[in-house]
């Protein structure tokens, strides 16, 4: 039986993180992976989407020259996009951040890790113990909706959109979220005639619904059909594509479908009953420094915290710290940002006002659009469809949620969360002096909508 002080079973960026920072800190570790280190972010997530997000951006941009500062023909050519996510990904070759684990001293070993004891994992009949614990972080799958018909055709998941190497004719999207939404829009660009079909009332169903109805908004200006409140009942080939039957009778033909609805943890195959912990479960629960049980950590998506990469991190370096019993602040998600790299983009942090009424805060918001604030309008093509929502809680008189959809909502969105994170007084934000003309403004302009409702 090989020992080691600390195993991490999945190394994606959560399992990296903590892997890194334990082997830093002087730690034996074995990093236990079955696919790719590096997990979905650097293959088929984070980097390699927006990586297609921005050269579709770019075509979307020099159409505007058109009204904007003259004339533009655009022809869009896919290979340049295929070729420049293979050089990005080393053609799904890990061969880099293998050696760069291993030389901070890590074993790395590809297999599939089952916890068989405490303290004990299994990988490919070979046992392994660790001294002070185990980390999980076996991340996500793509999830299949329960859709008649189809795993009999050939659907796509979002790794096979990022690996494609051809742009389909016509394509539809199941679930109008973040992933769907980028890929969706990127294709669209690219001359793929784009349908979404989203089972919720709005797209973004987890935001504001100001939100969803200009996403709505945005997607109808550039040609891309969006079918809300109805759900794909049948799926089945037909010639050289798939037709898919819609909840309300309706039918949409395409030569692809690309299924985005969701992801789920793959819980079932770690062994969890070893550990003492629920089997039944569809995520690891974990205390504000990510204890699992004893000598059992948990980190990343497999956590429900949000699935995303920042908070996989984040929560990496918190269980890192605790197993190497340094001291560090308790998990706090008050302000976990998200981002959906969609033109505009839409970026949001804390609570919904829904959320927020569910949890018993006394309400109140204010709205402004994009296009109505300075910067918004000398922008023009691109900003139009914008809208910012802040949500407070009214008798603390503190911010607790906000939302961004605009030009670079992702990088203003940063002040709405240092704002909820350190409940900054809402006549503090007001007081700020805010440059003049940005989309930063926005922000400003909803706030005197919240002092005025």
């Amino acid at each position: 039986m090989s020992e080691h002080d600390a195993i991490v079973i999945g190394m994606g960026v959560g399992g990296e993180e903590v892997a890194g920072r334990l082997a830093d800190g002087g730690l034996d570790v074995l990093a236990i992976e079955r696919k790719l280190v590096g997990g979905e972010c650097p293959y088929w997530g984070c980097i390699p989407s927006k990586i297609m997000v921005r050269a579709g951006d770019s075509l979307a941009e020099a159409a505007r020259v058109t009204g904007l500062a003259g004339e533009a023909q655009i022809a869009p050519e896919w290979a340049p996009v295929a070729q420049r996510v293979r050089e990005a990904t080393a053609d799904w070759n890990d061969e880099v951040a293998v050696e760069r684990h291993e030389g901070k001293g890590e074993t790395v070993l590809r297999g599939e890790a089952r916890l068989v004891a405490p303290r004990t994992v299994e990988v490919d009949g070979r046992p392994f113990t660790a001294r002070r614990g185990i980390v999980l972080a076996s991340g996500t799958e793509p999830a299949l909706p329960p859709v008649e018909g189809l795993k009999e055709v050939d659907y796509w998941t979002n790794r096979d959109a990022i690996e494609t190497k051809e742009v389909p004719r016509s394509l539809v999207v199941l679930g109008a979220g973040p992933i769907g939404l980028e890929l969706g829009q990127v294709f669209s660009r690219f001359g793929s005639e784009v349908t979404f079909v989203e089972v919720f009332e709005h797209a973004l169903a987890y935001d504001e619904p100001e939100i969803g109805m200009a996403v709505a908004d945005a997607l109808r200006a550039e040609g891309i059909a969006l079918h809300t409140g109805v759900r794909a009942r049948r799926v089945r080939s037909i010639g050289d594509g798939v037709a898919v039957e819609l909840s309300d009778g309706r039918s949409l033909n395409a030569e692809r479908i690309l299924v985005a609805t969701g992801r789920k943890a793959s819980l079932a195959e770690l062994g969890l009953e070893a550990g003492g912990l629920d089997t039944d479960a569809n995520l690891i629960e974990v205390d504000g420094h990510m204890r699992a049980g004893d000598g059992l950590w948990a980190v990343g998506d497999v956590t429900g915290k949000g699935q995303f990469t920042h908070v996989a991190v984040y929560q990496g370096r918190i269980a890192a710290a605790d197993i190497l019993g340094r001291e560090h602040s308790p998990a706090d998600y008050r302000a976990v940002p998200r981002v959906t790299f969609m033109d505009p983009e839409v970026a949001s942090v804390g609570l919904t006002a829904k959320k927020a009424h569910e949890a018993g805060v006394n309400v109140s918001v204010g709205v402004a659009e994009t296009k109505t604030t300075a910067r918004g309008w000398i922008h023009g093509p691109g900003a139009e469809h914008g809208v910012i929502k802040v949500v407070a809680d009214s008798e603390r008189k503190i911010l607790v949620g906000g939302s961004i959809m605009g030009p670079a909502a992702g990088d203003n969105v940063g002040f709405l969360g240092l704002a909820i994170k350190e409940r900054i007084p809402i006549k503090n934000l007001r007081d700020l002096i805010y440059p003049y003309p940005t989309f930063i403004r926005g922000v400003e302009d909803a706030l005197r909508e919240l002092e005025s409702s």
